[in-house]
């Protein structure tokens, strides 16, 4: 009985081993799932007229290039963000908890849109979670 609870338990760890979970970054679809989702987030918020006139100055390039790092980075990717703080790029906007909200909803319809886990959306928007306070009434 011994020898085949050890046996058995040697599976399983070899197992493990051979199928560590994947990582949040995996998960969200790697580098191409993680630029689709900014990409449907894009959309998502040119297509908005409540939150779009935020967005009118900004160079959408360099913005969607920061945000893939940032989603990329805070994932657990490869990727170094090296953009502003949130406090500091978001000061003078007056965003409110709306316009935030709004933002979240593109971000989710981007996820589902990707086929992201429901387990990885919820653990991504944790992450992005503390952010709110940075944002939104600066």
């Amino acid at each position: 009985m011994v020898k085949y609870l050890l046996f058995v338990t040697t599976l399983v760890l070899t197992a493990c081993q051979q199928h560590p979970e994947a990582s949040l970054y995996q998960r969200l679809g790697g580098e191409t799932g993680v630029e689709n989702i900014v990409d449907g987030v894009l959309s998502g918020i040119e297509h908005d007229s409540s939150i779009v006139h935020h967005f009118a100055d900004t160079d959408i390039p360099r913005f969607r290039r920061l945000l893939i790092e940032q989603f990329c980075e805070l994932a657990g990717g490869p990727c170094k963000y090296t953009g502003a703080s949130m406090q500091e790029s978001h000061t003078g906007f007056q965003i409110t908890q709306a316009h935030f909200d709004a933002l979240v909803n593109h971000l989710i319809s981007a996820m589902q849109q990707q086929q992201v886990p429901i387990e990885a959306q919820n653990e991504f928007l944790a992450m992005l979670a503390p952010m709110y306070k940075d944002v939104v009434y600066r």
